[in-house]
């Protein structure tokens, strides 16, 4: 079913400063865009990018005074919904070489430090029924509480509070599914279960394809409850989620106001 995505947002710069945006559903084969409209107040400079893996664009703009942000779209998601408990997990030295830097710590995800936990909680699960007891973990023993993390809290952060927003459910399953030796991203992405409605984050697993032989796959797991994954738009993908803000601005802006909506249109 068609999902309808409405994006408003805008800020404000006293003097010209760089801002990257990243807010528009990715355009990629299993997000069929029946339509999209994206509206950006005046600049001097506009230039688009391609995202991390390139998954969906990233977008450089020149900002000074009110910028303001509109995007509309209606997307058709159509993606592989393999059922992850009898997936296996693949041995490093077969994993392509795109997903190895999604093994190693990043700002938000200290891997490293969870080894002994995900050995001593996990035992001997490997692949997809690991991936979904740490979904499960995560889901039992934290609590979502809007405004208990901040834009410095890390899995650690996080794994210690047992609360906090997607961002913070994310980041865990993405470290400890680092631990276990098994690639893990952060995504950005839209939904309609998200409640309030808002940009959300959600995690994804690289294990094996079972329609390629010898091939993997990535895979959405989101511990919140609010989203699955024949209902997840993709915005980008990246390492955590200093890799994927809807708005990373180099110099000094004032957030002003932001409304997202995501409905299903059937």
């Amino acid at each position: 079913m068609p999902l309808a995505i409405d994006v408003s947002f805008a800020f404000q710069a006293d003097q010209p400063t760089d801002v990257l945006l990243h807010f528009e559903g990715a355009m990629i084969p299993e997000q069929n865009h029946l339509r999209h409209h994206t509206d950006l107040s005046p600049s001097p400079h506009i230039a688009r990018l391609p995202a991390q893996d390139a998954i969906g664009e990233r977008v450089w703009i020149r900002a000074e005074g009110r910028f303001e942000v509109g995007y509309s779209a209606e997307v058709a998601v159509d993606r592989l919904l393999t059922p992850l408990g009898g997936l296996r997990q693949m041995d490093p030295h077969t994993l392509p070489e795109d997903t190895i830097k999604y093994l190693f710590d990043s700002r938000y995800c200290a891997a490293g430090q969870f080894h002994s936990f995900v050995d001593d909680e996990f035992g001997d699960l490997t692949g997809g029924k690991l991936i979904l007891a740490i979904h499960d973990w995560v889901a039992d023993h934290f609590t979502y509480v809007p405004g208990a993390s901040g834009p410095n809290t890390t899995a650690l952060d996080s794994f210690v509070e047992r609360r906090g927003i997607c961002r913070d459910y994310s980041h865990v399953i993405v470290t400890l599914a680092r631990a276990s030796g098994i690639p893990a991203r952060f995504v950005s992405c839209f939904a309609p279960g998200v409640t309030p409605q808002d940009f959300h984050a959600v995690a994804e697993v690289f294990l094996e394809d079972t329609t390629t032989p010898g091939g993997g796959a990535w895979y959405l797991v989101d511990a919140t409850g609010m989203a699955e994954p024949a209902d997840i738009v993709k915005i980008g993908v990246g390492r955590d989620a200093a890799d994927v803000s809807f708005m990373t601005s180099f110099g000094l802006t004032e957030f002003l106001e932001k409304t997202v909506s995501v409905k299903q249109t059937g």
